[in-house]
């Protein structure tokens, strides 16, 4: 496993992989999945957290049973973009991993995305016990949008359109 940068993961991914996003919580992990074109991000289930060995193995379950090509994972800067105790926390969830999964890891800024994956919800007004249920994943997916969107940006960029 590597942690690469977004621009490595544009350079490594091939046409029609698709790649998850995750909201890593103290009780969740929130995943989302990208469609094979690495347009859309859609949230999907959570994650109970119970202990990392069993946390890492529900992780790689989700990965081998939806084809992962590699994680975008929300690093939780604070709003002064210090890294506090929750970005350690993350970092040493993405080390402990290296020792499990050849997969990719991309770190990308979080700041902000549950405000906004909250803010949804309640748009679509969704009641409190769900919008409880449903915010770590819908958090995952604006992680992982953010990084879809800069993806896109990239292969424009190169001239270089992913295949849908």
């Amino acid at each position: 496993m590597t942690v690469l940068t977004i621009e490595e993961m544009a350079e490594t991914l091939v046409p029609r992989q698709a790649i998850a996003g995750l909201d890593l919580g103290t009780k969740t992990i929130g995943l989302s999945m990208s469609d094979l074109g690495r347009r859309f991000a859609t949230p999907r289930t959570v994650i109970r957290r119970v202990k990392f060995t069993i946390d890492a193995q529900a992780l790689l379950d989700f990965a081998q049973s939806e084809k992962v090509a590699g994680f975008v994972i929300g690093l939780p800067m604070n709003m002064d973009g210090s890294a506090g105790p929750r970005v350690q926390a993350t970092r040493a969830f993405v080390r402990n991993m290296e020792q499990k999964t050849a997969l990719p890891f991309v770190y990308w800024d979080e700041r902000l995305s549950t405000v906004a994956a909250e803010r949804t919800l309640l748009e679509m007004d969704v009641s409190r016990a769900k919008r409880a249920e449903r915010i770590d994943s819908a958090a995952a997916s604006f992680i992982l949008q953010g990084a879809l969107d800069r993806l896109s940006l990239l292969a424009r960029s190169d001239g270089d359109e992913f295949s849908a």
